[in-house]
């Protein structure tokens, strides 16, 4: 198995790109969207998570944020699919697919360069907090670099 990727990662991705992104080091292990806001200090839906899923044998990144739920059926109609198609990733797919660990998953930066579907909601906050690459960071970047950085689609694909 491949060495995971981590912050220092990102970091370099971050400048190679020229992101006005920002890792932020954390005090304590931010598992839970309710621990990285209480920990950041902001509203929970400010908090996005980057979560792959596999449709049929394609992995996909799905943003959203807050304590808001990904709706697979909403999700398998955008692209055009059978809901059992598609599959929340195992935490060794996403890890092969990505190279981060859950539960540090930035939303960018990844070993391969995923397709990326960003929640309406999400693509109108301003400024969001997701996972800096380890799981004692965060990062802090705007909504709209998200999307240009990512070339995400938005779509309606909340519950």
């Amino acid at each position: 198995m491949t060495t995971p990727l981590n912050s220092q990662n990102l970091q370099s991705f971050i400048d190679t790109h020229r992101l006005a992104a920002v890792i932020l080091p954390m005090d304590a292990h931010t598992a839970t969207v309710e621990d990285a806001a209480t920990a950041l200090g902001v509203d929970t839906d400010r908090v996005i998570k980057s979560l792959v899923f596999m449709a049929g044998d394609q992995p996909i990144l799905v943003i959203n944020n807050g304590l808001a739920r990904v709706d697979r059926k909403k999700l398998a109609a955008y692209l055009g699919m059978n809901r059992k198609q598609v599959k929340f990733a195992r935490a060794e797919q996403a890890l092969e697919v990505s190279g981060y660990v859950v539960g540090s998953m930035p939303p960018f930066g990844h070993r391969n360069n995923l397709r990326t579907l960003v929640d309406a909601a999400t693509a109108g906050i301003e400024t969001v907090y997701g996972g800096g690459g380890s799981v004692d960071a965060m990062m802090r970047l705007s909504s709209s670099e998200l999307l240009e950085v990512t070339h995400a689609e938005v779509a309606d694909i909340s519950e």
